[in-house]
């Protein structure tokens, strides 16, 4: 399961992921991930989550994210959700298509190992192509 926050800068969505990663620290029965393009959260969020800056891997390509999560779900199968904040930010301006193509991905991914994903991304929702609105 994939849920998309979409919104330009300033809007409130990390501020609203903060929310939602605080709440899976008390409700997930798994482990909860959050991966962000650098460590702006590391006071705002719950000490039990497993805060990553994605600047210290060079995550610059999809591909590259993709077998990086993939890892993460190999070392540990306990993973039940996982936050990605400002997702083009992490892996660098790529096409709109790109995108939905990985969000995909992570919907596939996640349903095959019980794994729910939530995804924030900087741009107006009126840019998202139709099968990224499936995950507003």
């Amino acid at each position: 399961m994939v849920r998309l926050i979409m919104g330009v800068k300033g809007s409130g969505k990390t501020k609203q992921l903060i929310e939602l990663i605080n709440n899976a620290a008390k409700d997930e029965p798994g482990n909860v991930v959050c991966i962000e393009a650098n460590r702006n959260m590391t006071y705002d969020i719950h000490y039990h989550i497993r805060l990553i800056d994605a600047q210290e891997y060079k995550l610059k390509s999809f591909d590259l994210f993709r077998g990086f999560i993939s890892g993460l779900y190999a070392g540990n199968y306990d993973i039940s959700h996982v936050f990605i904040d400002n997702l083009l930010k992490t892996v660098g301006q790529s096409s709109i298509q790109e995108t939905e193509e990985f969000l995909n991905w992570l919907d596939v991914f996640g349903e095959r190992n019980n794994i729910k994903f939530t995804v924030t991304i900087s741009a107006d929702p009126a840019s998202a192509t139709e099968g990224m609105r499936k995950y507003l």
